[in-house]
């Protein structure tokens, strides 16, 4: 029964948040979001002290059960790992728990949180590295398969399906997602939870507290027969048969082993009259401080540091502008505050309906969104990114403050306008710009042909005038970021 009900709240967390990163929710993000603000690390982050004392509440009574429950790349693993017993059966074995490696590359995690270093915190977060697998790997299949269906569907009169476009927003993301995936398969086919109990920080950093959790597998050493099933299904490895003993700190509360043994000699419960036969806790108070510093560290350090009408206007052969200060989107406040909470998890990429969101190539800022009008622009209706931002690197906001925030300014580029390069009227920026921040007046003294005057005060930076500018391939007019967002 515990294996199935696991099962059963696995697969609605984990559907839950593959369908939001695919963009498939059918108008409910809103709620959807919720499974992505209770990962540990977008909590930490986000300073969600509910999410924080839930999870730590429910680890120090239940154990590890958010690594198979709650964590998508944790349920991804059991999957594969799934398969891989179905190719080879009873394949595992105890295996001593690799303490340093595990607590040296979570304290190594920890400074990088701290000091706001992207490159490695992106690539241990599993939240965000399941992300990345789905938005780079997965949707664009998904996306091309809607295509075909959609094709399939208007040539017989039926609209339920609307075609989006597919495009590669970058290269290192697809690049990093495709190794991810490799290594974490490979892992979980031959030996399961490996990633989890070695690698992953939120994994070590749960195992600090699962180990004095109040409800356990426990053994029944009368009713045990030392049949090893038990120990050979433990894709943790956590199981040692001979001594009668497990290792809870790796235990994730999966249930194979209760539902494999055919005595009855495992049992999820309270009861500690057979507590001698346990792996013995480390009661130190070292491990305490351990267990409670990190987190308390992690969610002290960001405190300190501290999108919906679709079919946009595209315009085609648009080059990418070099930019002096990259823009990001409404609601990230700062640049050095979004650098140090952003975990590239790339779910405001996928819920952005606009195309303007895309990973940066750039290793300081390492596949954290930034955004870019050559496919479209920050409409002042849409606030989606805010909204479903899990760890608060992109402030939720309302629709109506959308106006009001100002992340960048429009820039004209005499040498690439029409105007005085075709000698043709256009005002096509003044006639978008949804702030009226841009106005058309003549050109020295030929009346006849007008050029944008920007009003920075007013620009929002939206990118209405550079998307919809008719020049190519570079826009006579362009936003320029601003290091820090201005709210009027």
């Amino acid at each position: 029964m515990l294996r199935k009900i696991r099962i059963i709240f696995a697969l609605i967390c984990f559907s839950a948040l593959t369908l939001l990163l695919l963009g498939i929710t059918w108008h409910g993000y809103v709620y959807m979001t919720f499974v992505a603000k209770i990962q540990f690390i977008p909590a930490v982050l986000a300073l969600n002290v509910t999410a924080i004392v839930g999870l730590i509440l429910m680890t120090l009574l239940f154990g590890r059960i958010y690594c198979s429950v709650i964590c998508p790349l944790g349920v991804m693993q059991d999957v594969f790992s799934w398969i891989g017993g179905k190719i080879k059966r009873n394949r595992f074995n105890y295996s001593a728990e690799k303490r340093a490696l595990r607590y040296v590359i979570l304290m190594i995690f920890i400074i990088a949180l701290i000091m706001g270093f992207a490159p490695l915190t992106t690539i241990l977060e599993p939240y965000a590295a399941y992300g990345r697998i789905v938005n780079t790997l997965l949707k664009p299949l998904v996306d091309t398969l809607n295509n075909y269906i959609a094709d399939i569907a208007w040539e017989h009169g039926s609209y339920a399906f609307t075609p989006v476009e597919v495009w590669l927003r970058g290269v290192t993301v697809p690049i990093v997602a495709a190794l991810t995936l490799i290594c974490i398969v490979a892992l979980a086919l031959k030996s399961g939870r490996t990633y989890c109990n070695t690698i992953c920080p939120v994994g070590s950093m749960l195992s600090l507290l699962a180990r004095f959790s109040l409800v356990k597998v426990r053994f029944d050493k009368d009713k045990c027969r030392n049949c090893s099933l038990c120990e050979k299904n433990c894709k943790a490895s956590a199981i040692d048969f001979r001594n009668g003993t497990i290792d809870y700190s790796r235990c994730v509360v999966c249930g194979d082993c209760i539902d494999k043994c055919r005595f009855d000699a495992l049992h999820y419960t309270l009861d500690r009259k057979n507590q001698q036969h346990e792996v013995q806790i480390d009661t130190s108070r070292r491990a305490m401080i351990v267990a409670t510093t990190s987190a308390t560290v992690a969610a002290t350090t960001a405190k300190a540091m501290a999108a919906v009408n679709s079919g946009v206007a595209t315009v085609s052969d648009k080059a990418i502008l070099h930019r002096q200060h990259h823009i990001l989107p409404p609601g990230a406040v700062t640049h050095d505050r979004f650098a140090k909470k952003c975990i590239a998890c790339q779910l405001c990429v996928s819920a952005c309906p606009n195309n303007v969101l895309r990973p940066a190539a750039d290793a300081g800022r390492f596949m954290q969104p930034e955004m870019s009008y050559e496919r479209g622009y920050c409409r002042p209706e849409c606030n989606q990114c805010g909204q479903v931002c899990p760890t608060s690197a992109i402030k939720e906001f309302e629709v109506w403050e959308k106006t009001d925030i100002h992340i960048g300014h429009a820039v004209w580029i005499k040498e690439n306008c029409v105007v005085l390069n075709d000698n043709v009227s256009c005002g096509n920026c003044a006639r978008h710009c949804p702030v009226e921040a841009i106005n058309m007046v003549p050109y020295k003294d030929k009346p006849f042909q007008k050029i944008p005057a920007v009003d920075v005060t007013k620009c929002i930076g939206c990118g209405a005038c550079e998307n919809l500018c008719p020049a190519r391939p570079f826009s006579a007019i362009y936003i320029e970021g601003h290091q820090q967002h201005v709210y009027a």
